[in-house]
């Protein structure tokens, strides 16, 4: 792999991780902003939980697409290298 390839790959990486931390940091300050409008405005029946927990939903998947999943993380780096040794023992 050239120089070129490799910082391509770097670059990815990292835009990919600078878009989770952004879409964390949205998810955040909107949740934040849910539960105060929430509670100053209807405090008896509390429906902030439910985006809070939908939205949620999407930002664990895309932490788990970038930090789990992801071309180069250290867990499936690791579920490669056990396989290999698997095919090695037959």
């Amino acid at each position: 792999m050239t120089t070129d390839d490799e910082y391509i790959k770097a670059k990815r990486r990292v835009e990919a991780k600078l878009g989770f931390y952004i879409h964390l940091g949205v998810y955040v300050v909107v949740n934040v902003l849910l539960v105060l409008i929430n509670l100053s405005t209807s405090s008896q029946y509390l429906w902030f939980p439910w985006p809070l927990f939908g939205w949620g939903i999407g930002v664990t998947f895309h932490g788990l697409g970038v930090f789990v999943l992801s071309e180069g993380s250290n867990v499936k780096q690791r579920l490669i290298e056990r396989e290999l040794q698997k095919q090695a023992k037959k």
